[in-house]
């Protein structure tokens, strides 16, 4: 479960484009090879995208690289070129790229490069594995524990019913409102095969609620085990407010509009 950076928020004022240090060791993997090891690298942000990793040359192992035909020109940065990689019998077309004569607002990435994230094995911030994109650290998540009176209902079934709930804050989010298993109509939870991973939170495993003949998939979720960072939601259940309907406090909740509406 994630959203989109704030990035684009917060660029209304600045460059669409600009650069910032990142003292944390990051490396990429594929096939089991660090290709890119650095403690040096810069985040990208660029307006209405995700930060991104930028690597120095001299720590991306280039030998494992092979040069392509493949050219994308971006207005905010130039044209780039892109590399294959090849670990042993195995080729990741197309899945790093450079831009070795950026436009002159950006001169820094003349000497960086950057992966795919997607087409990677595994990404490590430190000796921490980091799950589908790179964190952002303009990116909040917020854990309170909270005394408000938090009920959900499927079609007018009543599915949760608690004065103790957990309220994460998250970026660009609605809140998510965590309840404890014992406050949820456990048996009305079907698990399904689904899962998510978060890089602020971890895998997240998924439910679908029964509601009299009707089955609505994957509208719950919970963190058998969230990431160290985010131990406060561990083994508890949230619902989609987009797809449920939530009281606190007796008061009905708006139905957010968000990618998951």
């Amino acid at each position: 479960m994630t959203t989109q950076t704030t990035e684009a928020t917060r660029a209304q004022a600045g460059p669409r484009v600009r650069t910032e240090p990142n003292a944390r060791r990051v490396r990429v993997f594929f096939g089991g090879e660090a290709v890119a090891d650095s403690s040096a690298t810069i985040y990208l942000f660029e307006t209405g995208h995700l930060p991104v990793y930028y690597f120095p040359r001299a720590d991306v192992r280039f030998d494992l690289l092979e040069p392509t035909s493949h050219h994308t020109r971006c207005p905010y940065k130039g044209e780039a070129s892109y590399y294959d990689v090849v670990v042993g019998s195995r080729r990741v077309e197309n899945a790093v790229w450079a831009y070795p004569a950026p436009i002159d607002s950006v001169p820094e990435l003349k000497d960086y490069v950057a992966f795919y994230w997607n087409k990677a094995d595994a990404w490590f911030e430190e000796d921490d594995e980091v799950f589908k994109h790179p964190r952002d650290p303009y990116h909040r998540v917020d854990v309170l524990s909270s005394s408000r009176h938090v009920e959900v209902r499927v079609n007018g079934v009543l599915v949760a019913d608690t004065r103790r709930p957990r309220l994460l804050f998250e970026t660009g989010l609605p809140v998510r409102y965590y309840i404890p298993k014992l406050d949820v109509r456990l048996d009305l939870l079907e698990p399904t095969a689904t899962r998510s991973r978060c890089p602020y939170k971890g895998e997240a495993v998924y439910w679908s609620v029964r509601a009299g003949d009707e089955v609505h998939a994957d509208i719950a979720w919970g963190y058998p085990a969230p990431i160290a960072e985010a131990p406060k939601i561990e083994n508890l259940v949230a619902f989609y407010n987009e797809k449920v309907d939530i009281t606190v406090d007796g008061v009905p909740q708006e139905r957010p509009a968000t990618p998951w509406s």
